[in-house]
């Protein structure tokens, strides 16, 4: 498969935020997201043709056992299903971080899914997969990255299905304050939409390092 970049560093967000990780980016996407920080990925043409047993040669060499399978799009390709499969028989523990347009039942309670809804502000929302959002289970994450024109469509999302997972709001940067979201969480609280797996998250890596720096 074509592979953007194979890196060792933190996890900038979700639930292994502050964990050391080795990321393994796919490139290619099937989504153009108006605030995108990976369009160096975007395209298959952007990466280089790795097996399996070479991506697996690469990750060994770092001591870590978490991996974060990114892109562009990791699930829009065939070879990632063999690969996560070679990297749960090695041990590893994956997390996947996914778009919310593809099914991600084959991967369920085998890896961490770490799933995007792609709100108004994205342009894409009409490419979401309704069914994912109930799928995720007790220890998955919903991520809502966000401004203040989504807020409502949140609200609507967490009236209607029944989300068991994580939910993970994270700011556009630099498009919002991450206290609007705080304030948010209250309103929210106040509807009494559940909020006791839901958390505020920025980007951890956009902060310790220059926000255009690849590799960390």
């Amino acid at each position: 498969m074509f592979v953007n970049e194979i890196f060792y560093s933190i996890d900038g967000e979700g639930l292994r935020t502050g964990e050391l990780a080795v990321f393994i980016r796919l490139a290619g996407c099937n989504l153009k997201c108006s605030y995108c920080d990976t369009l160096y990925a975007l395209k298959k043409s952007s990466g280089t043709f790795m097996s399996i047993d070479e991506i697996l040669d690469k990750v060994s060499t770092y001591n870590c056992k978490n991996i974060t399978l990114t892109g562009g799009e990791p699930l829009l390709f065939p070879e990632a299903e063999k690969l996560i499969e070679e990297l749960l028989k090695n041990k590893y523990k994956v997390n996947i971080e996914t778009n919310g347009s593809i099914d991600i039942s084959k991967y369920l309670g085998k890896c961490l899914i770490t799933m995007d809804y792609k709100l108004p502000s994205s342009g894409m929302e009409d490419k979401m997969l309704l069914s994912n959002i109930e799928k995720l289970q007790d220890g998955d994450v919903l991520k809502f990255v966000l401004e203040e024109s989504d807020f409502s469509k949140i609200e609507e999302i967490l009236s209607t299905y029944d989300v068991k997972s994580y939910i993970y709001l994270s700011p556009i940067f630099e498009k919002i304050d991450p206290e609007k979201i705080v304030e948010f969480m209250k309103y929210l609280n106040s509807k009494n939409i559940d909020t006791s797996k839901m958390r505020v998250q920025v980007q951890l890596h956009k902060i310790i390092w220059d926000p255009n720096m690849k590799g960390v």
